[in-house]
């Protein structure tokens, strides 16, 4: 499993210029931890403090209320992080992550991480460029909650998924409706009034765990 957390730290943006000694003695550090479909990783507001690297599976990444509502904020798939900011930070978890699939991870505590960038100082300014980025995307996604709507939504984060495969856009593995709920900040029956407009309109096909964008959606509903 070591070659595997190497093989995926060697993607993550602020570790990818690194050299390899650099990777391997990270590493090195990692523990690899298994997680049963539906386990909870992260409780949103924890103290702990370790970086996860998903070398196999889903998660889901998702902040709540006191009320138990929920909104899902990425979906992370082998090859992906999640936990950095516990790095670099004393403050409590600010999202919640579960399994969505039989999940492995290569977990990197903090102490471990801090002894490993003090090593190699190069690697911090990455960091500090990646965290950016994400705090842009989050802004984005809040804009997008605020002052979209539920179908407008829908099809931004079904479009994000997707990858191109000859002339049309593939999810594979695609979100449950009640998963695409959460992401959007809808309920089920809203998401499954805006599937069936959008597979009436031929723009999408959905079949067992794939769905395909065959045209380009309306921009409003």
């Amino acid at each position: 499993m070591q070659s595997e957390v190497l093989a995926c730290l060697s993607k993550i943006p602020f570790l990818a210029g690194m050299p390899d000694e650099a990777l391997a003695a990270l590493a090195s550090r990692a523990k690899v931890v298994k997680f049963a479909k539906k386990a909870l990783i992260i409780s949103e507001g924890d103290d702990t403090s370790s970086m996860y690297i998903v070398l196999a599976g889903k998660v889901r990444v998702f902040s709540s209320n006191d009320k138990d509502k929920e909104v899902t904020l990425l979906i992370q798939e082998a090859g992906s992080y999640f936990g950095e900011l516990a790095l670099l930070s004393n403050e409590p978890r600010s999202a919640g992550v579960e399994a969505m699939d039989k999940t492995v991870c290569g977990v990197i505590g903090k102490a471990d991480f801090i002894h490993w960038l003090k090593q190699y100082p190069d690697a911090a300014i990455e960091l500090l460029g990646v965290l950016a980025d994400k705090v842009r995307a989050l802004t984005e996604k809040v804009k997008q909650m605020a002052l979209s709507n539920v179908y407008e939504r829908t099809i931004k984060i079904l479009q994000d998924m997707a990858d191109k495969e000859g002339d049309i856009y593939v999810i594979h593995n695609r979100p449950t409706q009640q998963e695409l709920a959460t992401m959007v900040g809808s309920s089920r029956e809203m998401i499954n009034k805006v599937m069936k407009e959008l597979t009436k309109g031929g723009y999408v096909s959905v079949d067992d765990k794939t769905l395909r964008i065959l045209h380009t959606p309306p921009a409003s509903w």
